[in-house]
Formats: C-alpha cells, structure tokens, sequence
C-alpha cells in the first residue's frame, strides 16, 4: 500500500511537468504555435512574458528542429520549401547543413550558457554541437567544408562561419573548449581561411571580423590589419540616429546585424583589446533607442519590410542588448521588453508560422514574393539572434522593469500623427496613434535589370510606404498592386515605380521624385501627406507620354468573414471602404483619377490566401505646359468604428500653382498645407 502511494506521488509530481512542456508547444486547438504558461501580468501586463518565457520560446523553437535530430550524425536539414530558396543542387547541401547547424545555435548557446545538460528528443544538446562542429573538418563526413581556396571568393560559408564564431564567443565553455585540440587547429585553418580573405561591401565584413576576433581571443595568429580594415568600414556604413545602410539599402539589417554585431563585439572582444573601436559602436548603438522604438505598433508589432523578412523576431535584439550599455537612465526598457515580447508573440502564436516544426520562410506562413534565392529552410533560425538578450543578467532592468507602452500611453495624442525623421538616412517613421500603427517610407533605387538577386527592386523595397497594420501585397499580373504607382509598358505589362529620388520632409511632409526603369518619359514629384486616419496623396503628374497607370491602397486579407465594400458619393467624390473585420480601408480620389475599383486577388498576401484592394486607374494623355496633379485619400479605421463625413473628406479645396509649382491645401479644420514641388 505504500509502494502504491508513493508511486502516485512521483506520478503526480512528475505529471505537471510533462504537461507544461507540451503546453509550450501545443495550443487547445492542437495547432503548434507556442504558448506561454504561467504568464506574470504584474510584472509584464501586456504580454505576460519574463525571461523565463523567453527561454521557453528559445526551447519551442529549438525542439521542433531538434524533431530531425535522432542520433548525433543527422544534420540540420530541414524539408525544402517549394518556390526560389535553395539548395536547388546536390553541391549546396552541405552549406544547407552548415546554415541549419550555425544559424539554430543561436538559439541553442543561451540555452546551454543557462543549462548546459540540456536534452531535447533524447538528445544531449552540447553533445550534438561539438560533434556536428567536428564533422565540418572531417573529409570523410557529407557535412565537411572544405577551405577557401587560394584565390577564392566570398560565399555562403564565409556568413555561417561568422555565425559559428558569435556562438564560440559567448559559450565557449560549451562549444570550444571540450574540443580535442587537433579539432581546435583544424577549424582554426578553415574558419580563417575564410575571415582572412574578400568579404561583400556591406554588413558581411562582421562575418571576417567576428571569426579573426574569435581565434585571436584563442591565442591564434590572425590577419590584424585586415580586421582593423573591416571594422573602420563597418563604422563607415553609419548613417546617423541608428541606422547603417547596407549597401545600398536601408532595412533591418542595420539591427540584426551592424547594430548587433557592433554591440556583442565590444562587449565579448572590443573593450579588451581595440577599446576605440568598441567606444565608436556603442555610441552608434545608442542612437537605437530615439527613433527604432517608433518603428513598432503599440502593441509590439513589427513592420513587413526589406529583404529577409523570414528573420522576423530577430528584428528586435537591439532591444535586450541596450542591457549591455553603461548609462541605463534614459533607457524605458519597460518598454523595449514590451516589443520585443510582443513581436515574439506577433510569430509564435500565429499558427501558420510553423510548418513540419520549423518556420516556414515567409512572414506569418509561406510567402514566396518575400524569399530570396540565397535563403534555404533552415535560414530562418537567423531569427533566432533574439535570444542573445538572454545573455542579459537576470538582474538587469530589462528583465525587471514593468512593462510600458512607453510615449503611446500619454505623449502620443489621441487624434494626431506623429514622426520620427532620420536625416543621414532619409527614413520617416510615422506612428498613427487612433489604430496605434507605425509605418515607415525608405530608400528604394534599385532596376530590375541589375538586380540578379531579385530583390532590391521589389515588393520587398519599393512600396511607398509600409504599415505594421497591413503587411504588403504583391503586384498581380492583371495590375493588382498595394501601395504605389503601376504603369502598363511597352511590353502591355504592368510596371512598378521603383527608381525613387529623396528630395526633402518639410513640414509634415515627405517628398520624392520618381522615374518608371523603362520609360524616362513616365515621372512623378510624390508628396505624401500622413493624417490622423491615413495618407493624403498630393503626386505631379510629369509624364509626356500617354499611359495607363493605377494606384493601390494597402490590402485586406480576407479573414472570418468575406470582405464588405460599400461605396457612396460624399460632397461629388466617390467613397470606397472595404471592412475585413478588423481594419476598414478608404479610398477617396480627389483630383485626377477617372475610376476606382477593388480587385480581389488570390496568393498575393501574406497573411491569407484570399485578400482584396482598392485601386484607382486612369489613362493619361499628354497636354503641353499642362502637367496633372493627382490627389488621393488613403484612410482607414478599426472594423465597426464609424466614419464622419469630415473623416472620409477632410479636404476642403485643392489649388495648383504653375507659377509657383505648389499646391496649396486648406483641410475642413482650418489647417493648412502647401506642397513645395
């Protein structure tokens, strides 16, 4: 009788820690999105989560690629996903390998920092790291990586053996120092044959940096000049107020990478051995918190923007790492941890997020338009660079401050729009406090023509602007297009502007020129004007060709219900409103336009299948000395608000001055607006 009872007490003792592991992984509906247990509203009473829960995120995802991992020789490859991303050749697998091996380590170090007998599917972790590391030396193994040869390039090894590197730098009593030292001599030859060599004029460089750091903090002997180079480089992409550009591109790269790798390289090289160059990038690095901040939605959601996007949550590392910085006072990171827990909410609770237990590459599920050629499946662990804030102490304050919703609880005002402008690198950061999005408008100057990569001149850059309440839709052939300007060519396709020229922000007001890439003759003087409910359109005309053009709102993903349209004339303009249940989006054409019609679209959003948008068309005939002005209202509200009719037209006259090449604007509130072309 007491063998029964005390087997009992084992069984319930051992049962409630069973059941939390697969409620980490298993909602009630049985989808395999991740949930947290035990949530802590008292101290984070927006999203719940402590570092706890980030260490329980770090495991979810861990675990699932961990589910092809049965004995120490299987690598980290994961099923392809159908569409561009490699590999599309026997000889690129072992770089797949290499990329899901470095890339889930990321994950795994903080993991095994914090618990170095972690076991996952009967799998000693730090176990299968050594040895998978081993295998990468081994000529004998599929997964060996041979040396950069002689006059070599850089490639895809080169990144992930910089990503080995940040790994071995932070745990290296857990991945290098066990090592045999003729495993220690062998990686060094081959890591080193790829830091001491050509890198890519952009954030690559950190990759040389990071591997030539590391072997020299192990006693090796390392091309110093060279690393001297690649830092002063690095610190030539800044730009001011946070941002490095990429060469020539702005996106958040300047966070997953420079920003980050700046940071973790003074904090674990740079302090010690160059402190002038760790000085440089922890004063950049303090730039992040007066304008990224405003890059997210209230509720801690990020934008869908730039190439990569399938990193996500990796957007938000900067966040964790403002720990690292000596001066905290003007640091809310009350705040800092209520976005980036929620944008790792925003990922891990969205059920299309994983696929076969690993992230499918995309933005929520898979989204072909938004993957580049040089991603494979297990590129998306790059993500996983947010859970490097767990190397941030337990006592740190942003792990013990009280979660805020920082300036959007008070300084931002009920009724207005408010920027954030960066002028080294031209970004506007707009926040819209009534939906409480964030929306950004940034460099694109890219021809498809040059871009053999495919993507600099797309969707991924070339929208007008992007809204973390509507992430972006892809053009369809038939002219669909979200957010800017299509033409029909020569060639009876439909063209998206894409060749856009910064002229100035003035006033509340952001300016750029444009040319179509494949008729000169196709131009536009853009104004955007953001309001509280949206976007007031003021764009000249400059074509002297004729030419067919439209321009798309932001889409609707079509959700629960069927997306309603409701059009009614309000003063003379015609009034479109689509509702999917939770956004309402309104397009008013003010002055130019001849029709306005919403296109329903299928495998052209992210977020559903199904989706729908408002375009306005019009075919433009060339007049002498009479150039058009095209004005447009661009609005929206949460589903079930109500819409005045000041609201839908806020506009009270539009006048155009040849002399003066301005448009002067006077709103139904008595403010007034002159665009400066």
């Amino acid at each position: 009788m007491k063998k029964r009872i005390l087997f009992i007490l084992l069984l319930l003792a051992y049962f409630p820690i069973v059941a939390q592991e697969q409620k980490i992984v298993n909602n009630p509906t049985d989808k395999n999105v991740f949930e947290i247990v035990n949530p802590n509203y008292e101290l984070s009473p927006y999203t719940g989560m402590t570092k706890q829960h980030w260490k329980d995120a770090a495991f979810y995802l861990l675990k699932g690629a961990f589910s092809y991992i049965h004995t120490l020789d299987d690598p980290m490859k994961f099923p392809k996903q159908l569409g561009v991303s490699y590999p599309k050749e026997e000889s690129k697998v072992p770089t797949e390998k290499l990329e899901g091996l470095c890339r889930t380590l990321f994950v795994a170090a903080p993991l095994l920092k914090d618990n170095p007998n972690l076991v996952i599917n009967n799998i000693k972790v730090a176990d299968y790291y050594r040895y998978q590391i081993g295998l990468l030396i081994n000529p004998s193994s599929p997964s060996y990586i041979v040396s950069r040869a002689k006059n070599g390039g850089p490639n895809q090894n080169l990144v992930e053996f910089g990503a080995l590197s940040v790994s071995m730098l932070i745990a290296p009593e857990i991945l290098w120092d066990p090592l045999p030292q003729v495993q220690k001599d062998a990686l060094a030859k081959t890591m080193l044959s790829y830091g001491d060599g050509p890198t890519v004029p952009s954030n690559w460089k950190f990759f040389n940096i990071f591997v030539m750091s590391f072997f020299k903090s192990k006693g090796y002997a390392v091309n110093e000049p060279l690393m001297l180079e690649y830092l002063q480089k690095s610190l030539d992409h800044y730009r001011g107020d946070g941002w490095y550009n990429d060469n020539p591109a702005f996106d958040y790269y300047s966070m997953w990478a420079f920003q980050m790798y700046g940071m973790l390289w003074s904090e674990y090289i740079g302090k010690q051995y160059y402190p002038e160059f760790a000085t440089k990038f922890e004063n950049n690095f303090k730039d992040v918190k007066d304008n990224y901040p405003y890059m997210f939605s209230r509720n801690g959601e990020m934008i869908m923007w730039g190439r990569s996007i399938s990193y996500r949550i990796g957007a938000t590392i900067p966040f964790p790492l403002m720990g690292f910085e000596k001066d905290k006072k003007d640091i809310n990171f009350g705040w800092m941890r209520r976005i980036a827990s929620g944008v790792m909410q925003q990922f891990l609770q969205n059920p299309d997020f994983m696929k076969d237990d690993v992230p499918t590459l995309g933005f929520y599920g898979a989204f072909e338009p938004a993957v580049q050629v040089y991603s494979c499946r297990g590129s998306v662990y790059w993500m996983g660079k947010a859970f490097l804030g767990l190397l941030i102490p337990d006592d740190n304050p942003f792990w013990t401050a009280k979660e805020n919703e920082g300036p959007w609880e008070k300084e931002l005002e009920k009724d207005k729009v408010y920027h954030k402008f960066q002028k080294g690198s031209e970004i506007l950061i707009t926040d819209y406090t009534n939906i409480g999005a964030s929306e950004i408008r940034a460099w694109c100057n890219a021809k498809v023509k040059d871009d053999w990569q495919k993507f600099r001149s797309t969707e991924n850059y070339n929208r007008l602007s992007y809204n973390s309440a509507f992430p972006w839709q892809a053009d369809g052939k038939n002219g669909e297009v979200s957010m800017n300007y299509v033409f029909k060519n020569s060639k009876q396709e439909w063209e998206a502007f894409r060749l856009y020229t910064f002229k100035k922000f003035e006033d509340g007001i952001y300016y750029r020129d444009v040319v179509l890439e494949t008729n000169s003759n196709i131009k536009f003087n853009l104004a955007d004007i953001p309001l509280a409910n949206g976007i007031l359109r003021i764009d000249k005309n400059n074509c002297t060709d004729p030419i067919a053009m439209r321009l798309g709102h932001y889409a609707l993903p079509k959700l629960d219900a069927e997306i309603k349209t409701t059009i009614k004339k309000i003063k003379g303009h015609q009034v479109t409103i689509m509702d999917n249940g939770k956004y309402q989006l309104a397009m008013i054409p003010l002055l130019g336009w001849d029709k306005t019609e919403v296109l329903e679209a299928k495998g052209l959003h992210p977020v559903a299948n199904e989706s729908a948008v408002i375009n306005v068309s019009h075919n433009f005939v060339p007049q002498k000395d009479n150039p058009e002005i095209f004005a447009t209202l661009m609005l929206w509200k949460k589903s079930g608000e109500k819409w005045s009719s000041d609201e839908l037209i806020p506009v009270n006259t539009i006048n155009y001055s040849k002399t003066s090449n301005t448009v002067s604007i006077v709103m139904k509130n008595g403010d007034k607006k002159s665009v400066n072309f």
